[in-house]
C-alpha cells in the first residue's frame, strides 16, 4: 500500500505535466501571434541585462542626456532616504550629490510580462553621497515598459541589504 500511494504523487505529476504540453500544442496553433517565439524572449532579456548595465555605466559617468533618453517620463527612483521623478533624479546626477561611481552585478535576472520587464539585481554599489563615499550591498529592481520598440526605465527600487 505504501509503494502504490509513493507512486501517485509521482504519476499524477506526469499526468498534469502531459496534459499541461498537450494543452500547450493545442493552444499554440490558436495563439501564435499572441505568444512571442522563444528566441525574441532570449533576445528581449539579454537586452534587457545590457541595457541595466550600461545604465550603470551612464550613471557613473553623469550621462545625463542618454539617462533621459533611457527614464520614461513619469519614471520614479526609490531610493534608501527619498523617493525622487525623472527630473530630480537627473539632477541630483548632474550635480554630483548621489556620484554613481561602480556597480559590481553579482546576479541578475529578468522577468518578462508582455510589453513590462522586471530586472532583478543584486550588486554592491560604490557612490558618492553628499561628499561621502558609501559602499553599500543592495537588492535593485527595475521596472522597464516597451514603447515604440524602445525599452523605457519606468522604476528602479533600491533595497539595502542587510547582514552583508
Amino acid at each position: 500500500m505504501t509503494a502504490t500511494l509513493g507512486r501517485r504523487p509521482f504519476i499524477a505529476a506526469r499526468l498534469i505535466v502531459i496534459g499541461l504540453v498537450a494543452a500547450g500544442f493545442t493552444l499554440a496553433g490558436s495563439s501564435a501571434m499572441a505568444n512571442p517565439p522563444v528566441a525574441s524572449i532570449v533576445d528581449d532579456r539579454h537586452a534587457l541585462l545590457d541595457l541595466s548595465q550600461q545604465k550603470w555605466s551612464w550613471m557613473a559617468e553623469r550621462r545625463t542626456d542618454k539617462l533621459d533618453a533611457l527614464f520614461h517620463p513619469a519614471a520614479r527612483f526609490v531610493h534608501m532616504g527619498a523617493t525622487m521623478d525623472k527630473a530630480a533624479e537627473l539632477e541630483v546626477i548632474a550635480s554630483g550629490r548621489i556620484q554613481y561611481k561602480r556597480a559590481d552585478v553579482s546576479e541578475a535576472s529578468v522577468e518578462l510580462l508582455g510589453d513590462t520587464a522586471i530586472v532583478f539585481s543584486r550588486l554592491r554599489l560604490l557612490a558618492v553621497v553628499n561628499g561621502t563615499e558609501v559602499t553599500n550591498p543592495f537588492s535593485v529592481t527595475e521596472v522597464y515598459v516597451r514603447r515604440d520598440g524602445r525599452w523605457l526605465l519606468a522604476t528602479m527600487a533600491f533595497t539595502r541589504l542587510l547582514g552583508e
